[in-house]
């Protein structure tokens, strides 16, 4: 599945599905998704939510392909959006099956994207990936707190964790190389990818899952400082203090890991060091049967002949 549909967003975005179909042999999780979603709004009765049940949704019934196009304008109010995704996921608890899939396709424009950016540079199986992305976010509509704003943003913050710890276990894993058989190469750094620093950071307790998703939804992604403000229903100032609070955190966190890793580069430097003859603490100097020439007394010709062999007189 091409996962550059919203890398770029139109003007007027439009919330669409494709009409080719899929072969079940090359699709992924992505691709079953969208098919799925294509079901629920194909046909002379799409599944639909009625927009007079939420505040600043036109009021009637809206497909839920018309839906997504209305949640992607940039004059949708965060608080229409997490309204819009408060009932969703209501419904996708209690009644499962059809919701869940219109969550899942919904959600989608944001999935993409984080699915794009974890394998961007990621040379093992996407699929395991794309995988445990969707599963993430299947998670997360059991356990995300209603009552808070930014629903979506802590749900693609859930789906993103979930991937990338996969790619973190893969990356850690030892990797097999021909020219050895089954032994074993060490194991790959994952890099600084800016997604998986924050990732490595929450899991070390320098920053919160939520702090995370503000430096990442407004440094390397789309949202603004005051959109994210209104989402976390904060001032801007606020908003702003915030995350430069956790990202001065940040930047202690990983000077600590930076300095930590020289300290073990260098004692591993130190570790396996050659060892000179002629260091008193290798011992080499005192093995052996014979000492070492007097060098005060030249070595003595004992015989002329050259069939005698040379002496060294010894103490």
């Amino acid at each position: 599945m091409d996962l550059s549909l919203f890398e770029n967003e139109p003007k007027n975005p439009v919330f669409f599905v494709r009409r080719k179909p899929v072969a079940a042999e090359n699709a992924n999780v992505f691709d079953l998704a969208w098919r799925s979603f294509e079901w629920l709004v194909t046909g002379p009765d799409p599944v639909a939510v009625d927009g007079r049940d939420i505040d600043g949704l036109p009021g009637r019934l809206l497909p839920l392909d018309e839906l997504g196009t209305a949640l992607l304008a940039r004059s949708c109010a965060q608080t229409t959006r997490d309204a819009t995704w408060r009932y969703l996921v209501t419904r996708s608890r209690a009644e499962g099956g059809t919701w869940t899939v219109a969550c899942t396709g919904l959600a989608l424009p944001v999935l993409l994207p984080v699915a794009r950016s974890l394998t961007r540079e990621f040379a093992g199986d996407r699929d395991d990936v794309y995988s445990a992305i969707l599963t993430g976010f299947l998670d997360g509509l059991r356990e995300v707190d209603l009552d808070r704003p930014a629903i979506l943003v802590r749900l693609r913050w859930t789906a993103y964790r979930a991937g990338s710890r996969t790619v973190r276990e893969a990356l850690d894993s030892p990797r097999p190389r021909e020219d050895l058989g089954f032994r074993s190469a060490p194991p790959v750094r994952a890099g600084s990818h800016p997604d998986l620093v924050l990732a490595a950071a929450v899991e070390a307790g320098a920053i919160s899952a939520e702090e995370a998703s503000l430096v990442s939804a407004t440094r390397l992604g789309e949202l603004s400082l005051a959109e994210a403000a209104q989402a976390r229903g904060q001032t801007y100032e606020a908003a702003k203090r915030a995350r430069l609070r956790a990202e001065a955190r940040l930047l202690t966190h990983l000077a600590a890991d930076d300095n930590e890793s020289r300290a073990h580069r260098a004692r591993r430097r130190g570790a396996h060091r050659r060892v000179s003859r002629t260091d008193s603490k290798s011992g080499v100097s005192r093995r052996g049967t014979h000492a070492p020439a007097d060098r005060a007394h030249p070595p003595r010709r004992t015989a002329t002949r050259s069939d005698v062999p040379t002496t060294r007189k010894v103490r």
